[in-house]
């Protein structure tokens, strides 16, 4: 699936999460397949259309899901006919399409005029493209141990892992998310809401920061996406950053991991004008956006980098 055929420019999230600061989304489907589909990285340029919405030039990505909600195996008894049932199943599962698509590549490009014409898939375009380096891959995980699993794969396959996504026990191997180059866009504090989760600690991200890994943190909610900047300052508490460090985790480090940060992330000239002015220091929860912008150059006329 892609993201981008579903988009809707009308969804009043989109104006909340601008009201609350949010100029950037990497918009994810759910996570019940092993290579569900592709994502979309869009602007909330509210008031525009499904086109308008889409972060043109960014990269593009894939999304890849390990763990519980892929296998289901500990939903109940309704749930026991689902394929696979078991962590390594997922790992072959998507360790046989990365196959697949070798096998497709090199039929693609065989010059044997006596071969038969090869069909086109689309599924397969795809996963060429994570090959190439064209598409970059996003993955739902949680424990260490399909973290590690997934670590391996990725490097036996190299792969270009944007990012880890949820990842709650990365910082137990964070040393080998970093090996990989690869981000972790994690939560500030969620714990005890998933059988995945016991060990789920607040110091995640700080402890994956310490190892070398670029750092964000996510919302996976419309609610939360309209106050990443207080989730953000829960890393003060949790970790001993300072709060311009801890900010980093809802503006640069994002625009990192998304291969978009020579356009936002910073507030730098020749970068995109996407600004947010606060009432306040912005990790503060008693701070509100006084004004967001979206590639609005005019409104930054005159405001002093202080």
């Amino acid at each position: 699936v892609r993201i981008a055929d579903a988009l809707n420019p009308t969804d009043i999230n989109i104006y909340r999460q601008l009201a609350g600061g949010l100029t950037v989304a990497n918009v994810l489907h759910g996570s019940a397949n092993p290579m569900g589909g592709q994502n979309q990285i869009i602007k909330l340029r509210w008031g525009g259309d499904a086109t308008d919405l889409k972060f043109e030039g960014a990269p593009p990505g894939v999304k890849f899901a390990l763990g519980e909600n892929v296998k289901q195996s500990n939903w109940g008894d309704q749930f026991r006919t689902r394929y696979p049932q078991t962590r390594m199943g997922v790992e072959e599962i998507i360790r046989d399409t990365l196959v697949a698509a070798q096998r497709y590549g090199d039929l693609r490009a065989s010059t044997d005029r006596r071969a038969a014409p090869v069909r086109r898939n689309l599924r397969l375009d795809a996963a060429l493209e994570v090959f190439s380096g064209e598409r970059v891959v996003h993955i739902h995980s949680y424990r260490q141990d399909e973290i590690l699993a997934f670590v391996r794969l990725a490097q036996e396959f190299e792969l270009n892992v944007a990012a880890f996504q949820h990842v709650l026990e990365g910082y137990k191997v964070a040393d080998a998310i970093a090996a990989i180059g690869a981000g972790a866009s994690t939560f500030s504090d969620w714990w005890a809401y998933k059988v995945e989760v016991p060990d789920a600690i607040p110091y995640n991200g700080a402890l994956m920061r310490e190892a070398g890994v670029v750092v964000s943190f996510n919302s996976d909610d419309d609610e939360l996406a309209t106050r990443l900047n207080t989730e953000a300052g829960k890393a003060v508490k949790y970790g001993g950053l300072s709060e311009e460090e801890a900010l980093a985790f809802v503006t640069i480090n994002p625009a990192i991991q998304l291969g978009v940060a020579d356009r936002v992330g910073p507030l730098e000239p020749g970068k995109d004008a996407d600004f947010v002015i606060w009432s306040g220091p912005p990790p503060s929860p008693f701070s509100r956006a006084a004004q967001t912008g979206v590639d609005d150059p005019q409104s930054l006329d005159g405001i002093s980098a202080d």
